[in-house]
């Protein structure tokens, strides 16, 4: 499958968004950032890097490693902010453009529904005599 078929399966706005944030180095960092924070292997380092921290790095670990991961919460929660503006962001474009393509769709049908009438009305005035 190429890359036209593959976009043409997917929402309009899903594509241009997809392009949008590919081209933007800055939301490339924070998507991967956030995908991999939301990561068993995320969870695993940390654990592993703690616990080897605790036993082996220093004698006394909780006032730098409460530092740390004080430090580390802040960023994770931009982040995590950073992805639901993101996605909160997508989901507009997403209705607007939906609610677009039905109110075109809507007019299209109501369109077709009077035509459909005219010619109804018309074939009837030709097909049946007036007296009936």
């Amino acid at each position: 499958m190429n890359g036209t078929e593959a976009e043409s399966r997917h929402h309009p706005v899903v594509v241009a968004h997809r392009t949008s944030r590919a081209a933007d180095v800055q939301l490339r960092v924070a998507d991967a950032i956030t995908r991999f924070a939301g990561s068993m292997p995320f969870v695993y380092l940390h654990a592993i890097g703690f616990t080897l921290w605790m036993l082996f790095v220093e004698a006394n670990p909780w006032p730098m490693l409460t530092l740390v991961v004080s430090l580390e919460a802040i960023f994770l929660s931009t982040f995590v902010m950073i992805g639901q503006n993101r996605q909160a962001a997508f989901q507009q474009a997403k209705a607007d453009h939906d609610f677009v393509e039905q109110e075109l769709e809507l007019k299209t049908n109501t369109e077709l529904t009077r035509a459909i009438h005219a010619m109804t009305t018309e074939l009837h005035r030709r097909l049946v005599p007036e007296g009936d």
